[in-house]
């Protein structure tokens, strides 16, 4: 089921970001020690980023305001 809170825009501009750094999702996991598929279920909609590793890669990602909490 796509999030409905995070818009297909928000998503289209965290994609654009990594675009104009040059950077793939796989890098921006690595450098961010993420789980690569959870950073492509962020970014087209899959997942929902509500707790775990999916909300911290959508708070990294700027595309979900929230605390990280180390």
């Amino acid at each position: 089921m796509p999030n409905s809170s995070i818009t297909e825009q928000a998503r289209q501009q965290a994609r654009e970001t990594l675009d104009k750094r040059g950077q793939s999702a796989k890098d921006f996991a690595e450098q961010h020690n993420l789980n690569p598929s959870t950073v492509y279920a962020v970014l087209s909609g899959q997942s929902r980023c509500r707790r775990g590793e999916a909300h911290r890669a959508a708070v990294l990602l700027g595309i979900k305001d929230g605390v990280i909490e180390q």
